[in-house]
């Protein structure tokens, strides 16, 4: 039986603690490292599809630019439509 799922080979780069821990967790769990990174790369991807984006835009004065010396809080107050904070 042959496999007939495409599959790519890429390259990353992983740092060095984090590709340690990895393969430690893979050993002690007896998983592969190869399949600990598919789970987390495809839960990764569940949950970020799952994020609703947020609808965001800085205040500006009649489109010319960001409005002056606004304190943070109020910037998302008005990006938001809401009273000034």
């Amino acid at each position: 039986m042959h496999d007939t799922v495409a599959r790519m080979k890429t390259t990353i780069d992983i740092p060095d603690g984090l590709a340690a821990e990895a393969k430690a967790l893979a050993r002690d769990t007896g998983t592969s490292l190869r399949d600990l990174v598919l789970s987390g790369l495809r839960s990764e991807v569940t949950v970020r599809r799952a994020q609703p984006r947020a609808d965001f835009s800085f205040p500006t004065v009649s489109g010319e630019g960001l409005v002056a010396e606004l304190k943070p809080e109020a910037m998302i107050a008005r990006s938001y439509g809401l009273p000034d904070a």
